[in-house]
């Protein structure tokens, strides 16, 4: 089934589901966080590190996490490959086009955008309404100035003019659709299933009203199958999709999962930023989809980032770590913890056991190590580990390892949050006060007008699972509240319907679907030696 790409990469094709579709499936294990800073905590290095040293205590193991955007690669963030001892290789593939998954959800999504105005300049038989359409363009870098634009212009041939925009290639619904298809049957089911926007009669139109969901599925169709990688100490990696964490779902492939659940042990996955974002999607949403229960969650936090919570420095992305972030301070990770609790208390709300796993730096003492593993057993985890992987490898996770095999064997109570039957504005609440701790939900003029439209079209949009679209940065909908906020209501601004990928999405903010580049974007130092045609600045 294997189909390489290259020397260092291959695609698995997904008739080995059918091959060992009576083998049983391995554990099942997510890795979540704290609330992040803007240099997020080691989640990716943690799943690479957690998955090397499982094999190294001899539980064969597989890893399963997203594919990254060109846009961060280049922009602030740099690579998703993992770092130090704990990476997935080759560095550079990973990063940049891989096996060309990313290029294919953006051809395919711009293929329906064509479609759209094309159906637009030849008469609009459907009476599709201009300004009900949602569906905009894409590409996988960062633009900013791409965001808001006008199309069409240049005379009758060139289109009718409108006000569309771009969003970047990972915001796309193609994207999540990618990561929750189970098989090419259900992905182009899921293609024909997106709503673009309506009629001038409020009727809903989808890709396969506009006939143009099945050379969709064409395009996609080799995208479907997962890509297999591996890691410096050759535990094998699968990284496939990489729809965002906020606006999307943000976790990696079902099928990914499926394959590798089929081939080891144990699976090592990552969802995206904190357990109120990622695992709360992957839970209630991955879950619903593939069918497959996890067995334990792993909760990465940081030092550095418990202190930030608890109220001591400021963390920028560029810039060196104040002086109080890098001193000792039992007070403030203490107070920090009560993020770490939440979080904890998260994954009880699933019935699912979880391990805190403390990335560490040079910098943590042993007194703030111990205070966070006090706390963090105190409050319900079924242990605290601090883990090293990043500076040497599997045998810095080597204890973490046997802590999560230990979570994994105990009995799961696995259950979904919310009924899909639950009214709307009831699931939006239960999510709101229950994982992010606020007192309730103040839904605005435009969210009941569209959850008033999804009424009346029926119990296909209704009875779908919630994207809460937030930002990473805070339990609450503002980025500014720090640790576990209290005594505050989560506004409802809008909500859209993506209902190829399965799920409404509530924006909670003004989120932004389309990064801009910072003053020194990191692909400055991107360069490649032509005499060797090795890459250089790629981090």
């Amino acid at each position: 089934e294997v189909e390489n790409y290259g020397k260092y990469k291959a695609k698995i094709d997904l008739s080995i589901l059918e091959r060992l579709k009576n083998k049983p499936n391995g554990k099942y294990i997510v890795v979540t966080a704290i609330t992040p800073t803007p240099l997020g905590e080691g989640k990716t290095t943690t799943t690479i590190g957690l998955g090397m040293g499982m094999n190294r205590i001899g539980k064969k193991t597989v890893i399963t996490i997203r594919q990254p955007s060109l846009g961060p690669v280049f922009g602030i963030k740099g690579g998703a490959a993992g770092g130090g001892y704990s990476q997935i290789v080759p560095m550079e593939d990973f990063n940049l086009h891989l096996t060309g998954d990313n290029h294919a959800v953006s051809v395919t999504h711009n293929l329906l955008s064509a479609f759209i105005d094309n159906h637009l300049l030849h008469g609009n038989k459907m009476n599709i309404d201009p300004f009900s359409i949602t569906w905009p363009r894409v590409v996988d870098i960062s633009d900013r100035a791409l965001r808001n634009i006008i199309i069409g212009l240049g005379g009758k041939d060139q289109g009718v003019p409108r006000e569309t925009g771009f969003d970047i290639c990972v915001a796309s619904e193609v994207m999540a659709i990618l990561a929750l298809a189970t098989s090419l049957k259900d992905l182009r089911e899921r293609l024909g299933r997106i709503i673009i926007g309506s009629t001038r009669d409020g009727k809903p139109v989808s890709a396969e009203d506009l006939k143009c969901a099945g050379a969709m599925t064409v395009l996609m169709k080799d995208a479907l199958k997962p890509n297999l990688l591996q890691t410096l100490e050759n535990t094998p990696a699968f990284v496939h999709s990489g729809p965002f964490g906020n606006i999307a779902h943000g976790n990696s492939s079902i099928v990914a999962d499926q394959v590798a659940l089929k081939c080891a042990d144990f699976v090592v996955t990552e969802s995206g930023f904190g357990a109120d974002l990622g695992a709360e999607k992957f839970m209630n949403i991955k879950c619903r989809y593939s069918g497959l229960t996890p067995n334990a969650a792993v909760i990465v936090a940081t030092v550095r980032a418990l202190k930030m919570h608890g109220g001591v420095g400021k963390i920028v992305a560029g810039k060196p770590l104040p002086d109080e972030l890098v001193r000792e301070n039992i007070p403030a990770v203490e107070k920090g913890c009560e993020n770490l609790i939440q979080m904890i208390e998260n994954m009880k709300l699933f019935g699912i056991p979880s391990v805190v796993a403390i990335n560490t730096f040079h910098t943590d003492t042993r007194a703030e190590i111990e205070a966070i593993k006090t706390l963090a057993r105190e409050y319900g985890a079924e242990d605290a580990i601090e883990s090293n992987h990043w500076a040497r490898g599997g045998a810095g996770a080597e204890e973490l390892a046997d802590a999560v095999v230990a979570a994994a064997q105990k009995p799961s109570k696995f259950s979904f949050l919310y009924p899909l039957e639950a009214s709307i504005e009831k699931k939006m609440e239960t999510i709101a006060t229950k994982v992010y701790g606020a007192d309730g939900i103040d839904i605005l003029p435009t969210a009941k007008k569209k959850i008033k439209q999804f009424n009346e079209w029926g119990p296909k949009y209704t009875h779908l699972p919630i994207c809460m679209a937030k930002t990473h940065l805070s339990l609450s909908h503002d980025p500014t509240l720090l640790g576990r906020p209290r005594h505050f209501t989560v506004p409802i601004r809008d909500i859209k319907a993506s209902v190829g990928a399965g799920f409404l999405y509530a924006l909670l903010g003004d989120m932004r679907t389309m990064p801009g580049l910072p003053s020194k974007p990191a692909g400055e130092a991107v360069d490649i030696d032509v005499n060797t045609g090795k890459i250089v600045g790629l981090f």
